[in-house]
Parts: structure tokens; C-alpha cells; sequence
């Protein structure tokens, strides 16, 4: 016996033991919310225990900064991927635009280019000497210049794109007439684009603004002067996420983007 006088020892301890377990479990049970909630969390993950970032005192609401944490997160995953399939929407219809102009992208001194910017495309018209938009020192299109805002009306329609358009010319161009300056060239410029753009299919109401900027506003690092200021900028915003425009239905004017499809480049 002397030799096994110490088992009830271990066996009181062990007994011990299992009431202190028993207390801390009805303990909990007896708790509100916030604290079964923060003890699931603690066990859950015991390594990153919620009183390692507080003074002995486990915080209440530890589930609700959880949740809007993750919110959160998710949510700006999710305005991201959005991002991402915005962009790669604009690229793919700047890339279709050029391909309907039969033009290289990466030509230099082509007479459009397309820009995508965070919220759209702009596409500038220029008025080069050698394809010349329209017709010296007035707002009257050339065939070039019908052609491809023919072409750019069917890309407004089809993708349903809200449009301010900007009239701008050279700087030190002489006054036509003294009643007819480049303020008044440019806006005529500008409107005679809004009036083909609605002609071959968009509907009036996607023209947000038509604006004559005359030679005040020069192509960053050019000579204002230069036969590049003479252009047609158009700001084309996205008003609906390309997913719902996938979704919606086709263009009532169909037919005349059909017709613009199959116009013969003017030389």
C-alpha cells in the first residue's frame, strides 16, 4: 500500500480538473452573444488571440469589426475586378474602331486616335493636310470626315456611350472675316459633328455638351501652331457597366450600323 499512496492525489486532480472545465463551460454557456462569439473566434484561432491587441479585457464587438473588415475587403475585390473588365472592354472597342477605320494603332501621325481613359474613350479627329477632316477653313466634312464619324456614331449606339464633343484649332489663325473668327470655326466644327453623329444613329440625348475652344487649348508639348491643333476631341463616358450592356437590347438603329459596317473606306 505504501507504494500507492499518492494515486488519490492524481485522481483528485484529474476530478478537479474536470469541475473547472465544467464551470468555465457553464460560464460561457450563461454569456451573451458578444462573448461566445469572441471565445469561438479565440479558439478557432488561439494564435491571434483578441487580448494580444487589448489590456486583459476581450472586446465585445471584435465579430462586428470582423465582418465590415471583410465587407470591405470584398467589397473593393469586387470594384477592382469591375475596373478590370472595364478596361478591358474600352480596349477591345478602341481596337475594333481602328480595325473598322482600316488604320494601324500604332501608326505615327494617324488621322484618329483613341485613348482610354478611367471612365471611357477619347477620340480624336484630326484635321491633318494630308486626310483632311474637313474641307479648308470651314465646318463642311470631307468624305474621310463623314466616314468616320459614321463609323464612331455606330460605336456610341451600339455601347450606349454618353458623348461631350470639343472643337479646337491651331493657334494664330487669321479671322475668316471679321464676324467669323476660330471660336466660331471650332464650334461649328464641333456642332457639325454632333448633327452626323445623330444622323447616322446616335439619339440626341447621349450629347451631353458641344464646346468651340478655338486655339486656347493646344495638344500638350505641340507648337500651337501646328496643323495638329486643328482637331475634334470626343469624351466618351460609360453610363451603364458592360455587363448590363451586353445584356440590353439591340440598337434600334441596327440597320444603319449594319450600312455603316459596309461603307467603302474613302481613299
Amino acid at each position: 500500500m505504501a507504494g500507492h499512496g499518492g494515486a488519490w492525489k492524481v485522481a483528485f486532480a484529474d476530478f478537479m480538473t474536470a469541475m473547472m472545465a465544467l464551470f468555465l463551460v457553464l460560464w460561457i454557456s450563461a454569456q451573451n452573444k458578444e462573448i461566445l462569439i469572441a471565445t469561438s473566434q479565440y479558439f478557432q484561432n488561439p494564435f491571434s488571440s483578441p487580448m494580444d491587441k487589448h489590456s486583459g479585457v476581450m472586446p465585445f464587438n471584435s465579430n462586428k469589426s470582423t465582418n465590415s473588415t471583410g465587407t470591405q475587403q470584398g467589397n473593393e475585390k469586387e470594384l477592382e475586378k469591375s475596373k478590370q473588365i472595364s478596361l478591358s472592354f474600352l480596349n477591345s472597342v478602341a481596337a475594333d474602331f481602328y480595325r473598322l477605320l482600316n488604320l494601324d494603332e500604332n501608326l505615327a501621325n494617324k488621322p484618329v486616335e483613341v485613348q482610354v481613359t478611367s471612365d471611357g474613350l477619347r477620340v480624336t479627329l484630326f484635321d491633318r493636310p494630308t486626310r483632311p477632316l474637313f474641307v479648308r477653313d470651314t465646318a463642311v466634312l470631307t468624305d474621310w470626315g463623314r466616314y468616320a464619324l459614321q463609323n464612331l456614331a455606330w460605336m456610341i449606339d451600339r455601347h450606349h456611350f454618353r458623348v461631350t464633343i470639343d472643337g479646337h484649332t491651331s493657334g494664330g489663325r487669321p479671322d475668316h472675316t471679321a464676324d467669323y473668327t476660330p471660336w466660331e470655326l471650332s464650334a461649328d466644327r464641333a456642332n457639325a459633328a454632333r448633327r452626323n453623329l445623330v444622323h447616322y444613329a446616335v439619339e440626341p440625348g447621349y450629347i451631353e455638351r458641344v464646346t468651340g475652344y478655338a486655339g486656347t487649348r493646344p495638344l500638350p508639348g505641340v507648337d500651337p501652331a501646328a496643323d495638329s491643333n486643328d482637331r475634334i476631341t470626343l469624351s466618351l463616358t460609360l453610363s451603364t457597366k458592360p455587363n448590363e450592356r451586353a445584356a440590353a437590347p439591340a440598337p434600334k438603329n441596327e440597320r444603319a450600323a449594319a450600312r455603316s459596317l459596309a461603307a467603302k473606306s474613302p481613299p
